[in-house]
């Protein structure tokens, strides 16, 4: 699969692609924060790849380095030390202008704040990235998001005429829209109640199954992971253990012993 973002007229084309099955990857990653005494290692060496078309959850205790594993692999941060690709393109060799370019058109965001603009309308929100990039959207590709989200309805509302559980949807649209090679979701149904939250995540399920997006989610929530097809845990800023398949029984059983295997 080839995504392209047309810089500027006459500029050279960056390219990310993600023909050897690998959305994202990060090799030898480590995260320090501060010096001497006050030194904390956020993350601690850690590699792993992320399979295109996969849904993975990301788990661990308060401080193991969820948090900060994704957000190194979004490029919202700089390793200290160690890559980190997007398909074959790794973060570390682009310009800070690149770099932009490729976080608004290649990834997609999903916070557990909504961060809608509150004076435009849900179909304006969904399509914010594009207008911002100058882009006409995809027709199509905008029903078959509108259409898996269940917003055709509500297209016209703004935030604030709408619940929590579809203003997330909005966002989680938004993070669509692009066609991004990978979507990277942090907390995302942290501010919903348990009827959003399942809206919500059959709604991520589906972009996985239908649509063929990628999803790297951070959660504390076994019942949200056991969404994904696979979990990542970790402690201490290290992976420490892995579940395929996960169910919320077998995903609070790793959690009991995450401990043990650090």
């Amino acid at each position: 699969m080839l995504y392209r973002s047309q810089i500027d007229p006459g500029d050279s084309m960056l390219e990310t692609t993600t023909g050897n099955g690998i959305a994202a990857r990060m090799h030898d990653g480590v995260k320090i924060y501060g010096t001497g005494d006050a030194e904390v290692r956020a993350l601690d060496g850690v590699t792993k790849d992320f399979v295109a078309g996969q849904f993975t959850a990301i788990m661990g205790p308060s401080g193991s380095g969820k948090s900060t594993l994704l957000h190194t692999l979004a490029g919202l941060d700089d390793l200290t030390s160690g890559t980190v690709h997007i398909g074959d393109t790794e973060l570390g060799t682009l310009k800070d202008r690149d770099l932009t370019i490729l976080r608004r058109e290649q990834v997609g965001f999903i916070f557990q704040a909504f961060n809608l603009i509150p004076t435009l309308n849900a179909e304006e929100n969904i399509n914010l990235p594009l207008s911002i990039a100058g882009n006409e959207p995809d027709e199509e590709w905008f029903n078959q998001v509108v259409t898996a989200v269940g917003m055709e309805d509500r297209l016209d509302h703004r935030p604030a005429e709408l619940s929590g559980g579809q203003q997330q949807r909005v966002a989680a649209a938004r993070a669509l829209i692009t066609k991004p090679t990978i979507v990277y979701a942090d907390e995302p149904s942290g501010n919903l109640d348990s009827k959003a939250e399942a809206e919500l995540m059959q709604f991520m399920r589906r972009t996985v199954d239908e649509l063929q997006q990628t999803i790297v989610m951070v959660t504390h929530d076994p019942v949200a992971a056991s969404y994904s097809d696979r979990i990542v845990f970790l402690d201490d800023g290290k992976c420490v253990d892995e579940l395929a398949n996960p169910t919320v029984e077998s995903i609070l059983e790793h959690m009991k012993h995450l401990g043990e295997q650090a």
